[in-house]
């Protein structure tokens, strides 16, 4: 693979999908940050924050479906690698005006591959379950701008997407 010409990793020379094998490369300090948001309605959102309500506990059920669908990526995503995840964390920030919630989730191994899938699973997850558990009230929220925001270690280095 070249480093001036970009190729899909998980096509080999035939175009037939492959596991990229990843056995000659090194152990290295790996992180991977994911963000994304979750908008819904007033009425939902107020029923989400109202004093006394499910804040804490649909936010920790999203953190915690997050950090087990990080650890399950290879489950779900056919050609991920398996990999021994070292920290999982997921953060929520409240948008009041905008009736939002943004998601960052933070992966980090020492391992051959990246954790990026791992890092965007665990946001996608968290949104999916902050839905699942608001739907009742919204069934328009809206899931969006899932994305690495940053990712460091191995040949590639740091690479982050301001």
């Amino acid at each position: 693979m070249s480093e001036t010409t970009p190729t899909l990793s998980h096509l080999d020379e035939a175009g037939q999908v492959r596991m990229v094998d990843v056995i000659a490369k090194t152990d290295t300090e790996r992180v991977a940050v994911a963000a994304g948001s979750i908008r819904m309605n007033a009425i939902a959102y107020g029923l989400l924050t109202q004093p006394g309500q499910g804040k804490g506990e649909v936010l920790n059920t999203a953190r915690v479906a997050a950090i087990l669908a990080a650890k399950r990526c290879a489950d779900m995503i056919p050609l991920c690698h398996s990999l021994p995840l070292a920290f999982v964390g997921v953060e929520f920030a409240l948008n009041d005006a905008e009736h939002r919630i943004d998601i960052l989730a933070t992966c980090r191994t020492s391992y051959k591959t990246g954790v990026e899938m791992e890092a965007m699973m665990a946001c996608s997850v968290a949104a999916l379950t902050i839905y699942d558990m608001c739907k009742a009230a919204d069934k328009g929220i809206v899931i969006e701008q899932v994305r690495l925001k940053y990712k460091a270690g191995g040949k590639s280095g740091e690479w982050r997407n301001d």
